[in-house]
């Protein structure tokens, strides 16, 4: 009998597991280097390629943060996988597609325009506690990302800022696809000092706690530049079929 594709055999398990082990050596190496704690920084799985036995396997592993970028994909995984799971939707939200995602996620990390903050604020009335979000900034300046730029984001704060059901926590970028680590050092740089300028205008109550940024290839800058969440899959999956 052939083996399930979809299931991962013990080898693909282990091989996840070190990976996990791997890419959690890094963080902790990373934030040696620049001073912090490991602690300080959430390692969130993203899990855009592969299914819910990979899954299962990282969790298994102690990554219990997923990210997932397709609300479709979502709405199908969620119900599968543990109530344990911290699901954070990392990827673009159509606003029609806001009111089924929000009850599955513990985090919306992609805000990227006032119409969305203000359908998720709109439809948060039925949640028990306020959405959290994290607002995504366009620190490389791409047309082909989404995102606010950093001085839109600072004249609608206030705006946000009176939304009632809306928990914003933080920012998020994603780094310029050309320049390699230094141009991604200087995109995570602009966002640590964007939200060290917000964090000066901010009302009271809105935290800015969080800075999502970082992937397989650029964790290590994005710590050194103050990330607090790392989004990574490849490293995770690397080796696995």
């Amino acid at each position: 009998m052939r083996p399930n594709p979809a299931k991962p055999n013990s080898r693909s398990e282990d091989r996840i597991r070190a990976n996990v082990a791997r890419v959690r050596e890094r963080i902790a190496a990373a934030a040696r280097r620049c001073g912090r704690a490991a602690s300080e920084i959430t390692l969130i799985a993203v899990t855009k390629y592969v299914g819910c036995e990979e899954i299962r396997a990282v969790l298994a592993a102690g990554c219990l943060d997923l990210g997932e970028s397709r609300p479709q994909a979502l709405w199908e995984k969620a119900p599968r996988l543990p109530g344990s799971v911290q699901w954070h939707l990392i990827g673009h939200l159509q606003r029609n597609k806001v009111r089924r995602t929000l009850p599955m996620v513990t985090s919306i990390d992609s805000v990227d325009s006032i119409r969305l903050a203000g359908a998720i604020d709109a439809l948060g009335t039925d949640l028990p506690r306020p959405a959290p979000v994290l607002l995504e900034v366009n620190t490389s300046g791409d047309a082909a990302k989404h995102g606010f730029s950093a001085d839109a984001l600072q004249e609608l704060l206030p705006q946000l800022a009176g939304y009632d059901h809306l928990d914003v926590r933080g920012l998020m970028t994603i780094a310029a696809r050309q320049g390699g680590l230094p141009a991604a050092k200087e995109n995570f740089s602009q966002l640590r000092q964007l939200r060290d300028r917000l964090r000066a205008q901010c009302p009271p109550g809105m935290r800015l706690d969080v800075l999502s940024m970082g992937m397989s290839h650029d964790l290590e800058v994005a710590i050194e530049e103050g990330a607090t969440q790392v989004r990574v899959g490849s490293a995770l999956f690397e080796g696995v079929r």
